[in-house]
Order: C-alpha cells, then sequence, then structure tokens
C-alpha cells in the first residue's frame, strides 16, 4: 500500500478554500483535515505556504507524435506538463499521420499510459483534416474520444460542419471543437492585419477570419443543440459572440491562451518568429476583450496550445516559420503574473481556468473534482507568491521556442501528484 501526506498547505478547489492536510493512499484521496496522522512510510510533501489544488488539465497541446518527433514526443511533452502543474491533457489530432481513425488514436493512447500525466487525445472532425468526409467520430468515441476538431484548420465547409455538430448529438459527452479562422481570409497571412502588420510589411490575418467563423458555427450549433467548442479565441469580436450565445442558452465554451492574454502584434515588431503564432497575436483591444471576457465567465478555459517546434524549423525569416510557441510549463505562472498578481481575478478564478472548468469541457471526470476523500488523486501542489526566471534552455520540451525565455514570473509548482503518485517533487522530475 503507497501513502503519500501533503502536509501544512491551503486547499482550493471548486468547494472553497481551507486549511487542511491531504492523505492519498493506493491512488486516491483518503483523508482530508486538519493535523492527519502520516501512516508509517508514507511520502511526505510539504505544502507550507503553498496551495493544494486539483491537478490542471491542458485541454489543447500539440506533443507533435506521430509525425515530428523531433519537436515533442508524448513522453516529453507530458513531463513538460507535469511540471507545469497538469495532470492531464488533450493532444490535437494535427499530427502526422492526423489521428483521424481508431487505430492511431489507440496507438497514441498507449504511448501516453505510462506517462507521467494522463495523456487524452482529439479526434479529427474529417478524414485527413481535408474539411470534406466525416471521421469515424463513433468509432473514436468508443476509445473514449469526446473532443473533436480539426484543430490546425478551420472546418470551413457549412454543410460539412452542420453535419458533425449533428451527429455529435448522439455521442454522449461529445463537443465540436472548432479552429476557428475563414481559411480564404487567412490565406497568405503571417500575422494580424492592423497596423503593426501595415508597418512590417507583413500580410495579415485579419480578426474577421474569426470572428465570421464564430458566428457561423454558434447558428449551426444552436439549430442542432449540439456542444460547440471556440478553441484559442483571439478576439475581441468572437468573445462578444460567445457571450451573447450563452446569454440565450447556446451549448458553447471557449477558451484563451496565456499569450493571447499576454503579448500583442506589436511583439513581431523584431521579425522574431517565436512570436509567430496561429492565430496571431492580436491588437491591445483583443487582449483587454479577453481578459474582460475570462473575468466575467464568457471564457471557460484557459488552454496553452503547446506546440513546440525544432529550434531549426523556427530560425528562418518569420513568413517562413511555423506559428506556435511552448507553453505548459509557463501557463500557471503566466496566468497568476497576468491575472492574479493584477488584481483582476482571485486565485481560486484562475484554478478554475486551469483545472475544473476545462476538465468539465472535454468530459475528464476524474479530473478537477473537489478534493475530498474518495476522489482520484490528481493534485498539484502551488507556492503562488515563488517568483522565477524562465529558461528557455532548462524547459522539458524537445523545443525552446518561448516567448517568455527570460521573464520573470511569479507563482510555481512545488509538486504534482498524479494518480496518487508524486511525479514532481520540489520541482524536480520524480522519472
Amino acid at each position: 500500500m503507497s501513502a503519500v501526506i501533503i502536509r501544512g498547505g491551503r486547499v482550493i478547489d471548486e468547494r472553497g478554500e481551507r486549511a487542511a492536510d491531504v492523505l492519498v493512499r493506493d491512488g486516491m484521496i483518503a483523508e482530508v483535515g486538519p493535523k492527519l496522522d502520516a501512516p508509517a512510510g508514507a511520502t511526505m510533501l510539504d505544502a507550507d505556504g503553498a496551495v493544494v489544488a486539483p491537478g490542471l488539465v491542458d485541454i489543447q497541446v500539440h506533443f507533435r507524435e506521430p509525425g515530428r518527433e523531433d519537436s515533442e514526443t508524448v513522453d516529453t511533452g507530458a513531463r513538460g506538463a507535469a511540471l507545469g502543474g497538469f495532470t492531464a491533457v488533450v493532444c490535437m489530432p494535427n499530427t502526422n499521420p492526423p489521428l483521424d481513425d481508431a487505430a492511431v488514436v489507440q496507438a497514441v493512447l498507449e504511448r501516453g499510459r505510462l506517462a507521467p500525466c494522463d495523456v487524452h487525445v482529439a479526434g479529427c472532425i474529417t478524414r485527413g483534416r481535408q474539411g470534406k468526409e466525416l471521421a469515424p467520430l463513433g468509432e473514436m468515441h468508443d476509445l473514449g474520444v469526446r473532443v473533436f476538431t480539426d484543430d490546425g484548420d478551420c472546418v470551413a465547409d457549412a454543410a460539412v460542419m452542420r453535419r458533425a455538430l449533428e451527429y455529435s448529438t448522439a455521442l454522449p459527452g461529445a463537443v465540436i471543437a472548432q479552429h476557428a479562422e475563414d481559411p480564404a481570409l487567412v490565406a497568405g497571412g503571417h500575422m494580424h492585419e492592423g497596423e503593426w502588420s501595415s508597418r512590417l510589411g507583413i500580410p495579415g490575418r485579419p480578426a474577421e477570419a474569426e470572428i465570421t467563423i464564430v458566428a457561423r458555427d454558434l447558428v449551426l450549433a444552436e439549430r442542432a443543440g449540439a456542444r460547440y467548442h471556440v478553441l484559442h479565441m483571439s478576439t475581441a469580436g468572437a468573445a462578444a459572440l460567445v457571450r451573447d450565445a450563452k446569454a440565450r442558452g447556446v451549448r458553447v465554451t471557449a477558451e484563451v491562451s496565456p499569450q493571447h492574454l499576454t503579448l500583442t502584434d506589436a511583439a513581431c515588431a523584431g521579425f522574431d518568429p517565436v512570436f509567430k503564432m496561429n492565430p496571431p497575436l492580436r491588437a491591445q483591444s483583443d487582449v483587454d476583450a479577453l481578459t474582460a471576457a475570462v473575468v466575467d465567465g464568457t471564457i471557460d478555459a484557459i488552454a496553452t496550445d503547446h506546440a513546440p517546434h525544432a529550434p531549426e524549423t523556427k530560425a528562418v525569416p518569420f513568413e517562413e516559420a511555423p506559428p506556435g510557441m511552448l507553453g505548459t510549463e509557463t501557463a500557471l505562472a503566466v496566468a497568476i503574473t497576468q491575472l492574479v498578481e493584477t488584481g483582476k481575478l482571485p486565485l481560486a478564478s484562475v484554478l478554475a481556468l486551469l483545472s475544473w472548468q476545462p476538465a468539465r469541457v472535454a468530459g475528464l471526470a476524474e479530473h478537477g473534482g473537489p478534493i475530498v476523500a474518495g476522489r482520484p488523486a490528481h493534485l498539484c501542489v502551488i507556492d503562488p507568491s515563488a517568483t522565477w526566471i524562465v529558461d528557455a534552455q532548462s524547459l522539458a520540451s524537445r523545443s525552446r521556442n518561448s516567448p517568455f525565455d527570460g521573464w520573470k514570473l511569479t507563482g510555481r509548482v512545488r509538486h504534482t501528484i498524479c494518480r496518487g503518485e508524486p511525479v514532481v517533487i520540489d520541482g524536480t522530475m520524480e522519472r
């Protein structure tokens, strides 16, 4: 029998906040309360001055396996996630080959069996992510897949999107997630279309590309009665549409990335490809609107859109570089620095956006639940006041493309416990 006791922490979950020790036995939370007796041989984890929270849940990561293991693997990606406090991740299906059938999905799930966090996958909406013919959603659903998306590309054909939304209503817990950018409007663009794209002479991707797709999809989802999720929302216009749709009862959720809450298109001024994203970094007015949408509950989750690229693929001119950045190891600290330290949100609300709310979006019932006896022990211990300097060279990923390299951030993960096992202790991987 294995036992772990977390001593002296401040427990925060969706039920509130209290001072308590947490005892874990055989993968489950056994007891929560003050000054618990430690079983003989129990692993002791210090939580003095720290917060004990449900493990974080990242519903959008790109672990590049299969196809680009030089950039990331399921193992290296999961290690970085665990160091960032995540006990569950959802891998996007834009791999090579794409996750568009049960056999490929099963192979990735097998790769994640021994990972230091739970690895789930999203299945493609359409075969080959071509946007034409529906993938076998039912077969993937039988394997536990609940999120379906062609992420990296938008399902542009409205008839195909309508069929996917309608079909998903027969799959319990399923959600159709959209990379909302009209391909015709963004063709040839490499950054947000606005003042900075004009100054730099870089072709732009207009905000309207996201807004028009979200508007269309909300109509389709409402008619179908389906669950619809907006991936990495980046514009004020889309946030306003989601807010209005929620008010009239549409089953819509939305996520935002830490980078879209923090950085603007002005970061592209140096032509550094590390700031090239998909969707692109937007204007300050969009950042402000997204922050407001996080604060008022329009946005349900913070997701990293962790997108590693091997260093040589980013060491090219801006227009030639692939979009994306690392995110799992910095997400919590960026959110605390940007939202808690500035007084915009309390820590408990940030944890909701990073844990129990995304768990619900992706249907991960074992994660994000209250810290009570009888629940699976997926936990993280966070020092919310610790400051640290991001060093991209020291991150667990095989890639180094972090725009936060050199930033001083507040908040750091001390321990991560997945399936009852302390996989990270005092900020160090244990296996």
